[in-house]
């Protein structure tokens, strides 16, 4: 009986033991080559901050090519009609800077996040963020003064 107890004490203490190893299992990745990433945003997103309405904005997005042949971005396309991309249909020489030019409206008032997305390389997309707030500018520059219409008023 007490060789009995003992092998199953045993054997918990070994399977706790087991059970508390870490899983030291990596799957080996089928790609041993993996390509590097050819297409480099020098930032992928831009915060505009507070804009007056009806007062467009721009901001110009830098990308660079990484890779050694040469980059031809196959379209770059705005999330909605009110943020509109601007870039060069020439391909982009390895080690060389290209601009991207976002626009974006402002006739919506409030809060906005707008994406652009860049296609290149047969299927391959990178994304680029506009982020700000458009608040409504008050009716004139500055809000009437009764007192100076009572002034010339007095003074006649």
């Amino acid at each position: 009986m007490k060789k009995g107890a003992l092998l199953i004490i045993c054997g918990l203490f070994t399977m706790g033991i087991i059970q508390a190893q870490p899983a030291t299992f990596s799957p080996k990745s089928t790609d041993q080559n993996p390509k590097e990433d050819i297409l480099l945003l020098k930032e992928s997103s831009h915060q505009f901050g507070k804009i007056p309405q009806g007062r467009p904005v721009t901001h110009t997005f830098e990308i660079v090519n990484n890779g050694k042949e040469p980059l031809l971005l196959e379209n770059v396309q705005a999330s909605c009609g009110c943020t509109t991309p601007e870039w060069s249909r020439e391909p982009i020489a390895p080690g060389a800077t290209a601009p991207i030019k976002v626009g974006y409206n402002a006739y919506a008032e409030g809060h906005f996040n707008k994406t652009v997305t860049i296609f290149y390389n047969n299927g391959h997309t990178k994304a680029l963020t506009i982020i700000g707030e458009v608040y409504k500018l008050p009716p004139t520059s500055a809000p009437e003064n009764a007192s100076v219409q009572f002034l010339k008023q007095t003074n006649q």
